[in-house]
């Protein structure tokens, strides 16, 4: 029988590259409808966050008309923190934008030039220029929802649990209300053993500790764990896994949806109609 702990089925299990054939074909279609949202009219492309490598986002902004500033959609690319870029994921936000909202896509710098730690600590200085800038774009600085795809979806359940006065004594105690993690991980200990991921994650016992938002004390918002029903054993693990950590309570939402994939997943965040689409504007409404 395999243990959970041998090298190749973590890889296996985490490796979507190798589980997905098609997923070159996958990524140059989110770039070319990317690339067509990135020219639309309130598009405001490259503002910078930080001082640090690839410290820039996006900002998709809604049309004038609405009655009130909008609520702020901050969505976090995946790809291991090793891989992927915020041009690759602009495809997310018309559906967003059209529906009211400001729309929000950071970048991060990418291991192994940096630790997931540094990157952790890259989001929250994003987060935090969102809250000071979302009135210039007429977004509302108190009605902010983080949601991230797999190592993403990481990201945003850390930000959750982000104590935001340490960040910046300027900032208020809650910057995040809610968050939605698609295909997240929450226990890293797996990727520790993964070969594929341990050369560029270099990942210690306490980094995965310190890094591991199933090991902390359940956050005062709310987030929604969403997985394809058609990912691995391990990514529907870790998505039961937050449920059971930080209960129902901060947790409402812990489900598969059948037929995607780890990339498909993802694609029905665009998609109008679509129960992932759905969750995340009720989260949006709900701001």
């Amino acid at each position: 029988m395999t243990s959970r702990t041998d090298a190749a089925w973590l890889d296996a299990q985490y490796n979507n590259r190798a589980r997905i054939p098609e997923h070159a074909q996958t990524f140059e279609r989110w770039a070319a409808r990317s690339a067509l949202a990135r020219l639309r009219p309130g598009s405001h492309l490259d503002q910078r966050y930080g001082d640090g490598p690839n410290e820039v986002l996006d900002v998709f902004v809604p049309a004038v008309g609405a009655s009130r500033p909008a609520p702020v959609f901050v969505f976090i690319h995946g790809g291991w923190w090793r891989a992927l870029d915020k041009r690759d994921h602009s495809f997310l936000a018309p559906p967003f934008v059209e529906r009211g909202a400001m729309v929000v896509v950071p970048n991060y710098a990418l291991c192994p030039a940096v630790s997931i730690e540094t990157i952790a600590m890259q989001m929250t200085r994003a987060l935090a220029w969102t809250h000071r800038n979302a009135a210039c774009f007429r977004g509302d600085p108190a009605r902010i929802v983080v949601a991230g795809h797999s190592a993403g979806g990481h990201l945003a359940a850390m930000l959750l649990c982000c104590d935001w006065r340490a960040v910046s004594p300027d900032l208020p105690v809650r910057i995040v209300k809610a968050a939605l993690s698609i295909s997240g991980v929450f226990d890293l200990e797996p990727l520790r053993r993964a070969p594929f991921l341990q050369c560029d994650l270099r990942l210690t016992p306490r980094s995965v500790r310190r890094l591991s938002p199933a090991g902390f004390a359940p956050p005062r918002g709310r987030l929604i764990a969403v997985v394809g029903g058609d990912e691995s054993e391990e990514f529907l693990r870790q998505n039961a896994l937050i449920r059971a950590a930080w209960g129902a309570r901060v947790v409402p939402v812990c489900e598969s949806v059948p037929g995607a994939n780890h990339l498909e997943i993802l694609e029905q965040l665009a998609e109008p109609g679509a129960r992932l689409h759905r969750h995340a504007l009720r989260l949006l409404e709900d701001a």
